[in-house]
């Protein structure tokens, strides 16, 4: 495994979230803050609108516009010319906050919701990937997902892979140029599939809690590990097959490969995840280290 030097790029954050590079900067949400920044390499942040209902996943449209997650009232909003207004109202098709999200290249959306009140407790349910079209028409893709979160489409557009981060596991979908979903099946296998019902027996079967992702140019997923307090870069199969540990103290819950060259992974990490435990505190850090396989694909 790497002994790979972490830098601490920007701190006296809430949680963030959604990391991307794009423009020669990384972007970032932050659920407490409610914003959505732009961060220099060097560390300098500027804020660039605030989302009421908390952000969270973000990419871009094939005109350039921005698409940002709007957890809360469970909605995608737009973000062009200095304005903000609603893509989509997804609502009816979530169990719980809307997530992170992956957008291809003909600008279809991919997006995950928890599916239960993670939050306050609630018992595990698992939940549905939804396609947004642009005319903003919703449809499910995939249900039955353990929390679906971060997801990446390979660069020939071919195939999209999902995290489900209590699920142990990469699901893996043919993805046809209509924006359809077909011959579901497992890309990686960290441990078998929890059984609990309670969010305390749930996680305690974690191994592998793959949360934000990248893919790199060998065809291999580096994943935020949310129970691991670290970021491990996963073979197709699913052997780990390095890793980065964040400072102690912290989980890391994202991660994104960019820089000039594509190979600086970005860490979003924190003390933990909870709501009530970081809405009005901050600590929550941006990390970089350096890797030696470069980003591809999307996001």
């Amino acid at each position: 495994m790497a002994n790979t030097e972490v830098r601490t790029i920007f701190s006296g954050g809430a949680f963030f979230e959604g990391p991307r590079w794009r423009d020669g900067t990384w972007w970032v949400s932050d659920f407490y803050r409610h914003t959505v920044s732009r961060i220099t390499p060097e560390g300098a942040e500027t804020v660039l609108f605030e989302v009421e209902h908390q952000p969270s996943g973000m990419g871009w449209l094939p005109d350039g516009s921005l698409v940002v997650v709007s957890m809360k009232d469970q909605r995608l909003v737009r973000f062009a010319d200095g304005a903000v207004s609603t893509l989509a109202d997804l609502s009816s098709s979530c169990g719980g906050l809307l997530n992170d999200l992956v957008i291809d290249e003909g600008g279809r959306i991919f997006v995950g919701d928890f599916g239960f009140d993670l939050m306050n407790g609630a018992d595990l349910r698992t939940a549905t990937l939804k396609r947004v079209d642009p005319d903003g028409s919703v449809t499910v893709v995939a249900d039955d997902l353990y929390f679906p979160n971060g997801a990446v489409i390979t660069p020939d557009g071919s195939t999209l892979i999902v995290g489900e981060t209590l699920g142990n596991r990469y699901t893996a979908f043919d993805l046809s140029p209509d924006g359809s979903l077909s011959n579901r099946r497992v890309w990686a296998q960290f441990a078998p599939t929890p059984t609990g019902t309670t969010t305390e027996e749930v996680l305690s079967q974690l191994v592998v809690a793959p949360d934000g992702c990248s893919l790199d140019a060998e065809g291999h997923i580096w994943a935020a590990d949310a129970v691991g307090g670290r970021v491990v870069r996963v073979a197709p199969g699913g052997e780990i097959v390095d890793e980065i540990r964040g400072p102690e103290g912290l989980g890391v819950y994202a991660c994104q490969l960019g820089g000039h060259d594509g190979r600086t992974l970005l860490m979003c990490a924190a003390p933990d995840f909870y709501e009530h435990m970081r809405f009005d505190v901050r600590e929550a850090v941006l990390l970089t280290a350096e890797v030696d396989v470069p980003h591809a694909g999307r996001p």
